[in-house]
């Protein structure tokens, strides 16, 4: 089959190639998905799971990308809830080969039915951003109706699915990010925004949750931006400074069937709207991890076009 691989941590984007590798083999509970549309995070290039497996042993030439949306082509020894042919979406291990291939063996509890009428390519960007922007939400924060949410970062991948969510749990919704981000991030249901570039965060009060997606010195600021009793929640490093009276919470995603499951229904029924940016082919995926100018929206890898 074709993936891409990256061979040399210290080349960076350099060092991914498109190569034949072989056809993943399917452990105990796993399943091989058919891979038909894929997402992929430019920074885990630096992440430690991109180059050793979870003992810490070096795993090069590895695939990356951890965001899949296929089909099932085969069931692991003892496999269940799913089956070969159905329509899934997920997580792709941290530690194992991705999803920028044609084929990925993956833990089956890391995938979710995927409904007939929502497209692979919107799938898979859902499953980091949507778990992200939950679990940072409601199983961190734990935000409640008639509450203010500060959201760093609203037009991106995570924040513009936290600005959905927290919308629609009620709750008064800031979001920050550019000058050009502005109408975008407004119609995504945010009730006000914040440019990061002039407006000063002190001017908005207090809030009772800060989500953050970017870190440094705006990481730094939110805490005294957090009212008592409050929580600041980030996935971008662990805070360096703490609410005055309140929590500071670092977390990275954890796969969930029953939320993606839940996310996709959203989706459907068009209560959750992603953003896809640039749709390319599996041969242009090396390029796609490049530096480029900005895209509004998430670049997705398209491996096949059909269900079959």
């Amino acid at each position: 089959m074709q993936a891409v691989t990256a061979t040399d941590r210290d080349a960076g984007v350099r060092g991914l190639t498109l190569t034949e590798l072989p056809y993943p083999h399917a452990a105990e509970n796993d399943v091989v998905v058919r891979v038909h549309a894929a997402g992929f995070t430019r920074g885990e290039l630096a992440w430690p799971g991109t180059w050793t497996d979870r003992t810490g042993r070096d795993r090069t030439p590895s695939v990356p990308g951890h965001e899949v949306s296929g089909v099932v082509a085969e069931l692991g020894y003892g496999t269940t809830g799913l089956t070969v042919g159905q329509r899934v979406f997920g997580l792709t291990d941290w530690s194992r080969d991705g999803s920028l291939a044609e084929y990925v063996a993956v833990e089956a509890r890391n995938l979710a039915p995927l409904p007939a009428d929502v497209d692979h390519t919107v799938a898979a960007v859902l499953p980091i951003s949507g778990l992200t922007a939950w679990q940072g939400l409601f199983d961190h924060a734990r935000i409640a109706a008639g509450q203010t949410v500060l959201v760093h970062g609203a037009a991106g991948g995570v924040g513009s699915l936290a600005v959905q969510l927290a919308r629609e749990a009620g709750t008064r919704v800031i979001g920050t990010g550019r000058a050009a981000d502005r109408d975008t991030v407004l119609a995504l249901g945010a009730h006000a925004f914040l440019d990061l570039d002039t407006d000063r965060p002190g001017d908005i009060g207090e809030v009772d949750t800060v989500f953050d997606v970017i870190g440094g010195d705006v990481l730094d600021r939110s805490a005294a931006l957090v009212r008592a009793g409050g929580t600041l929640v980030s996935v971008a490093e662990p805070p360096r400074i703490r609410p005055e009276s309140g929590r500071a919470v670092f977390f990275v995603v954890e796969p969930d069937r029953a939320r993606l499951t839940d996310l996709a229904r959203r989706l459907r029924d068009g209560r959750l709207r992603v953003r896809v940016g640039a749709v390319r082919s599996l041969a242009e995926a090396v390029d796609a991890f490049a530096p480029q100018l900005r895209i509004a929206g998430r670049t997705v890898i398209r491996v096949a076009e059909d269900d079959g």
